[in-house]
């Protein structure tokens, strides 16, 4: 009240018990001027937002289930891609595991060559539970963490996850990531979950061009000196106008099967993180995805 009287409008809100339960109030106290611009009183205006903010509590709640589910969904798409990230340090496993019995068996036995074979088995444990704990993170219910994210480690992360899918659909990969690049403050999970849907996308996309190469480009690097740019390029069919247009839309598609809401959760992600995303047609076919987002002020 004593800012209110010094000429500033004031306001707040907080949650206060009644008979009824907590409500929400927000109040607002406005100082009225009268002779020689003297605040001789106030207008306080106060208003119930407790729907409001209830409502807007349960849409937050829905679109993380939505996100979690579209998770879930993509990892599901993924299953060969992660079958063969962990088959391969499993039967590198194997392998040197029987090495350094045959080692520890000779006469004598070689305590080096089954150290480095020990060694190598260790590696591979934890290649397997890199990406076990990727896959956990992915798929787990999760409030919002909001870290320093290097964007470059991100791309690396999901192109571990969906390195079977690259070799499954033929396509050939060209990945340019900046140096030296800001990191951006962000939730590392639903960023990998945007480039999942990305790339998972160009790969559908690409799945049905039988003529030319199938080619993916990811690029990182900076836009201007307060943002950081991702730009993900397939060479699938040919977008028209209209399709561009209505990329983001939820529940729209331009696959047959697709209910077409991963890129709306895509463009929801990345503006929660300050930053845009948009669709461009490429010049002979397929789309170019572009986002930007604020690099953190840590950097």
């Amino acid at each position: 009240m004593d800012r209110c009287f010094a000429g500033e409008e004031v306001s707040f809100s907080e949650w206060i018990d009644s008979p009824s339960g907590p409500r929400y109030w927000v109040a607002t106290y406005s100082p009225l001027r009268l002779e020689m611009e003297r605040v001789e009183s106030a207008l306080v205006m106060a208003r119930d937002l407790t729907d409001q903010m209830l409502a807007a509590e349960r849409l937050r709640d829905a679109q993380d289930e939505l996100a979690h589910a579209n998770r879930v969904a993509t990892i599901g798409q993924l299953t060969a891609s992660i079958a063969h990230e962990v088959n391969q340090p499993v039967g590198a496993l194997v392998t040197n595991a029987h090495a350094a019995l045959n080692w520890l068996k000779a006469e004598p036995p070689d305590l080096v060559e089954s150290c480095q074979a020990v060694d190598a088995i260790i590696k591979d444990g934890r290649r397997i539970s890199d990406v076990i704990e990727r896959i956990r993170a992915l798929i787990k219910k999760r409030p919002t963490q909001i870290d320093v994210v290097d964007i470059n480690e991100v791309v690396m992360e999901t192109l571990a996850l969906t390195r079977g899918e690259i070799q499954r659909n033929r396509v050939s990969t060209e990945i340019d990531l900046a140096r030296d690049l800001p990191s951006i403050r962000g939730d590392r999970v639903q960023l990998q979950q945007v480039l999942m849907n990305l790339v998972t996308n160009a790969f559908q996309a690409m799945s049905n061009v039988d003529e030319g190469r199938r080619e993916l480009q990811i690029v990182t690097g900076k836009d201007g000196d307060d943002k950081i740019c991702v730009t993900v390029r397939d060479s699938g069919p040919t977008l028209k106008p209209e399709a561009l247009d209505r990329f983001f839309e939820a529940f729209y598609s331009t696959k047959f099967s697709g209910m077409g809401i991963g890129l709306s959760i895509c463009r929801s992600m990345i503006e929660a993180h300050g930053g845009q995303i948009w669709a461009t047609a490429n010049a002979l076919r397929g789309a170019t995805l572009h986002i930007t987002l604020p690099a953190s002020e840590i950097s």
